[in-house]
């Protein structure tokens, strides 16, 4: 039986714990924060509520994992709801694309509003995805990968390596299957989901579609903040203790490896195992300073961060029942946006693509004359020492005339809510860095911009004997449910020491 410190309260870092309790370990986790879930967060305000966090889960199966794993089944904690359609999708002349949450249905809703023969086309590439899901998403994602050597030996078939072509960007692959340039806008939505830009992330990222549409698209009634407290519930109930409003500081360590963590109080805990939740850059370069974390430091400052996001919380007066539960509004041009989110001289994009979320959940609402709706836009990171290229969201009156600018963009693409707004709250980079000490707001940790950035993220292992990684700066990467597989690989690897 081990002492385990882990860092932070995120939804890897309790996966983590849970899975460490469950083995027998004495854990402890410290979070700086008053309450756990890292960024799934919630913003309460005159009765309404809104997750400020992920807005649906997909591949359920890792939750219901980790429930069972660790004593009890995950719908007996929480109730899950498929999302129907998983999304609406408006494109620039006006198209409008209701994508339904059963894939059996997708080929038809896609020739219904994009024309005879986009189906097949997304068949196709859908069919090939599926197939490199088979290939990577078992070998790589559910397993630690040491390396480029380590990432070759579950590639072990040539035709394995094909698939993931390395040589094909997302857009390339979209280009290759899509000959509509509305259905390839779609598809290069999806490199957001890793924080990157279509035309860098490799064409292996074409599985993140294919996954959302395989295992359906879920969401928590009540908000997707009562996960996080049910898997809380789950470490209380092993055992796990926890310490709120306590910040680590420092991780020390000696010539055989990790030996206790330090608050910034000046308290101090032992620890034979520490496990940290916290983004990778900050550990390797403020939490742990080791010389054997030189390596993986090194690797994340060449590294480009992911992007971050701008958020809207709006309190509406009014509610349709017709409401989408998901929504997107495209540009008319999609470079102009990540040019200017990842360009050298970085902008917020003047006409982005705006996400929506507004759940017909009556727990969120004060009652059924309002909506809450959660609106996010991609946004270049806030500005730091390390990244004197981004943008200096606390620039007086900036984060103040950018939401104005959204609420344009909604308008402009027939969503003006300006007449049944009763309030906003806007959340910048800035904001996104200072509660969730991420590095500029950077939501992923690195982007997936090139193939190793995509699947030689900082292992879950560190070169520190002691020391393990969670959470989506770490292998496998960011969201839901591959910070929960973080947990489970991390979890593996310390075993009963």
């Amino acid at each position: 039986m081990a002492r385990v410190a882990v860092i932070g309260a995120g939804m890897g870092a309790l996966a983590a714990a849970a899975r460490l309790a469950r083995q027998g370990h004495r854990v402890t986790v410290y979070e700086r924060a008053a309450v756990c879930g890292g960024k799934l967060g919630t913003v309460r305000r005159d009765g309404f509520v809104f997750d400020t966090g992920p807005s649906l889960l997909t591949m359920p199966e890792v939750y219901r994992r980790l429930f069972a794993d660790t004593g009890a089944p995950l719908e007996r904690c929480v109730p899950l709801r498929p999302v129907e359609p998983a999304c609406v999708y408006r494109f620039a002349d006006g198209t409008r694309l209701a994508m339904p949450g059963d894939p059996r249905l997708v080929p038809g809703a896609l020739d219904d509003a994009l024309g005879e023969g986009a189906g097949a086309q997304w068949a196709r590439l859908y069919a090939a995805s599926g197939e490199l899901w088979r290939l990577v998403g078992e070998d790589v994602l559910r397993r630690p990968l040491d390396g480029p050597a380590g990432l070759l030996r579950h590639a072990v078939r040539l035709r394995g390596l094909a698939a993931v072509a390395p040589w094909r960007t997302l857009r390339g692959t979209g280009q290759r299957y899509l000959r509509d340039p509305r259905l390839r806008m779609w598809l290069e939505r999806y490199a957001t989901y890793s924080g990157s830009d279509p035309r860098r992330v490799p064409g292996v990222m074409a599985v993140v579609p294919y996954v959302e549409q395989h295992y359906g698209s879920w969401y928590v009634p009540g908000g997707l903040r009562l996960l996080a407290e049910a898997v809380e519930r789950r470490c209380a109930e092993l055992g796990v203790r926890f310490r709120y409003g306590c910040e680590v500081a420092a991780v020390d360590t000696s010539g055989r490896g990790v030996t206790a963590v330090r608050m910034a109080d000046g308290g101090a805990a032992a620890a034979d195992v520490v496990v940290s939740g916290v983004d990778a850059a900050v550990l390797y370069g403020r939490l742990a300073a080791d010389r054997r974390g030189r390596r993986p430091l090194g690797a994340l400052t060449r590294a480009r961060p992911s992007l971050s996001g701008f958020v809207l919380l709006l309190a509406l007066r009014g509610r349709d029942p017709r409401t989408p539960h998901h929504r997107v509004l495209f540009p008319a041009d999609y470079d102009a946006e990540f040019d200017a989110v990842f360009g050298a001289r970085a902008r917020p994009a003047a006409d982005p693509a705006v996400y929506i979320s507004a759940p017909d959940d009556a727990a969120l609402r004060p009652d059924d004359a309002h909506e809450a709706w959660f609106v996010l836009v991609n946004a270049p990171r806030h500005a730091t020492r390390a990244a004197p290229g981004t943008v200096d969201w606390t620039v007086p009156g900036l984060k103040e005339s950018y939401a104005e600018r959204i609420l344009d963009v909604m308008a402009a693409r027939g969503t003006d809510v300006r007449p049944r707004l009763l309030w906003y709250e806007a959340r910048s980079p800035f904001d996104l860095e200072r509660e969730t000490e991420s590095p500029g707001g950077a939501i992923y940790g690195t982007s997936s911009n090139g193939l190793r950035a995509a699947l030689l993220r900082p292992a879950n292992r560190s070169p520190v004997p002691g020391l393990f990684l969670v959470g989506g700066s770490a292998h496998p990467g960011g969201g839901l449910p591959l910070v929960a597989l973080s947990a489970e690989i991390a979890a593996a690897q310390i075993g009963g020491v």
